[in-house]
């Protein structure tokens, strides 16, 4: 049996099954790209759920995984040469469990490149620029007065959705007829701004006829469905 008692997080959160891989996150975008990304290859892991309630991001046992305090993060028992490896970053996370599956991700070529080249996009772009926009609206940015920061993330999130609706003309996901990791990377955002965020009026979403049809068809997949529940809720 693997042995991952080396790693401080484990004493906080135990491995029941120290053979499969450990997701320690939330159900946010961030956290719902690697726990899709997990039911979509088929991987066993393990997930434990890093409350951000409780603050537990900031624990000892977190930053000694992740020291930039963000979900997600996992270790994998069975990385590289066969010794155990942690990694944080979800970008890294769905690019390394792409290419260890050999799932979701073009082994070689320009296909490979454009697929990272749009998962850079959604990384740089769509995560910031949506959560931003989240900030001012839903949560505390909203009792602001002055509603220009608001409205400057709104219009950015407008024109990145504007470049999002153009590349899905006439493609069925992201890359075309193939499903990939910019998928995952991205849905999960554009799901929570109009859902979690309510912020769909802000930004015109219902014209974008595009982005809509593959964020249904997103949302229907087993994976995807499985996938935005975990980590359970501490009550389920």
């Amino acid at each position: 049996m693997t042995d991952l008692s080396r790693f401080p997080i484990t004493r906080q959160w135990p491995a029941r099954h120290p053979d499969r891989l450990q997701l320690y996150a939330l159900p946010t975008p961030n956290g719902v790209k690697a726990s899709i990304m997990l039911e979509e290859i088929g991987l066993p892991y393990e997930p434990h759920r890093v409350s951000f309630e409780h603050q537990e991001q900031f624990s000892s046992a977190f930053l000694s995984l992740n020291p930039n305090n963000k979900i997600p993060a996992i270790i994998d028992p069975h990385g590289p040469d066969g010794v155990p490896l942690p990694l944080f970053e979800s970008g890294a996370i769905l690019l390394y469990l792409a290419d260890k599956t050999g799932q979701l991700l073009p082994k070689a070529g320009a296909a490979r490149y454009e697929t990272i080249q749009w998962l850079m996009w959604q990384v740089g772009g769509v995560g910031p620029m949506f959560g931003q926009l989240g900030f001012f609206h839903k949560f505390a940015g909203k009792n602001y007065d002055d509603k220009r920061p608001r409205d400057r993330y709104a219009a950015e999130c407008k024109r990145l959705l504007t470049v999002l609706e153009a590349r899905l003309q006439g493609r069925r996901w992201i890359m075309g007829d193939d499903y990939s990791v910019a998928d995952i990377a991205t849905l999960p955002w554009v799901r929570n701004l109009v859902g979690s965020y309510d912020a769909g009026h802000l930004v015109d979403f219902d014209r974008f006829g595009n982005v809509c049809r593959v964020l249904a068809a997103w949302e229907m997949r087993p994976a995807v469905q499985r996938g935005l529940t975990i980590p359970a809720a501490e009550s389920d």
